[in-house]
């Protein structure tokens, strides 16, 4: 494999095949309701990331349970990792995070979590919580914050809401409690070019972190992006340069890091443009592809840690 595939991580891991189940919460974001800003991210539509998932109005138990069923029907599982993925997961009064960790870390099955949010809506208090839930259980446990550039200019310009800066605050303090940190990253927005790339893999590889998911920008209708897209003033890249860009990043991350996803999907209603009209699966066939032909693979230029400039000293020094 030329990458750290996250399938492979976890059947090593529990022994066995494990599958996320998304659960709705039905909450909101600090950047769409006035807390922080209005209207959310240039890119966010009304349903925000887990489109997939069941209606809120189901209990978080009932939601699992539901999804069980269909999975472990289907694939033969008999674990599984509980995904609250829409929207902004610790957004929410603390009392009420408590409750929800807790319906799902004692679902029978559930045997991890991850936990979906912005890097300004993790603190101590919401993490410390996590801690006292999981103690005395052997659950995987990932925070999964949507970085998606460390171009702050970038950041401003999709109306992210925060900066680099709370990023790496939110991830020092994640790891502290000893939680995985998952980065979500969107590798072809508006104004970032291969030099962004680059400096996404070499942050995420410095901070430690453990896992990274990859999205594709895509376009839903009746957002900001959607007016600037219809208007011709927001150029999607081609395929062919987004397959560059993944495995350009890919080269330049540490070997250690897991990749959860190479590329997201969107759902076809109300979406103006999406992964260029072609099935993910065949972009991440593209993506292997193009390693194939650069004979590369996940890690092969990541010298640039501990000292790179003092390596002609200590040539054997890794």
């Amino acid at each position: 494999m030329r990458y750290n595939a996250y399938s492979q991580h976890l059947i090593e891991k529990f022994g066995t095949r494990v599958y996320k189940l998304p659960v709705n919460l039905g909450g909101t974001c600090p950047n769409r309701d006035g807390n922080l800003g209005w209207g959310g991210c240039i890119y966010c539509g009304a349903e925000g990331a887990g489109y997939e998932a069941l209606p809120a109005s189901l209990p978080v138990r009932k939601q699992l349970e539901r999804n069980m069923a269909y999975i472990g029907k289907h694939y033969r599982a008999h674990k599984y990792i509980a995904y609250f993925q829409s929207f902004t997961n610790t957004y929410l009064p603390l009392e009420l995070f408590e409750e929800n960790m807790r319906v799902a870390i004692e679902t029978p099955g559930v045997v991890g979590l991850s936990i979906s949010t912005r890097p300004d809506c993790i603190n101590d208090d919401y993490l410390d919580c996590l801690a006292k839930l999981a103690s005395g259980h052997e659950l995987e446990i990932d925070i999964e914050l949507g970085l998606q550039t460390v171009n702050y200019h970038t950041l401003a310009s999709v109306n992210r809401g925060h900066t680099l800066a709370e990023f790496v605050d939110a991830v020092l303090r994640t790891h502290r409690r000893g939680f995985a940190v998952c980065a979500h990253l969107i590798l072809n927005l508006p104004g970032d070019d291969e030099l962004d790339v680059i400096e996404n893999a070499k942050l995420l590889s410095a901070l430690g972190i453990q896992y990274v998911k990859l999205h594709a920008l895509y376009v839903p209708a009746n957002t900001r992006l959607g007016e600037l897209y219809l208007r011709g003033e927001v150029r999607m890249i081609p395929l062919e340069e987004y397959v560059q860009r993944v495995v350009t990043f890919l080269e330049y991350l540490h070997p250690g890091v897991v990749i959860q996803r190479l590329i997201g999907r969107a759902p076809e209603e109300n979406t103006l443009f999406c992964n260029w009209g072609t099935s993910w699966w065949k972009i991440r066939d593209m993506i292997v592809e193009c390693m194939t032909e650069r004979n590369s693979r996940q890690g092969c230029r990541c010298d640039y840690l501990n000292g790179k400039a003092l390596k002609r000293f200590s040539p054997g020094r890794a």
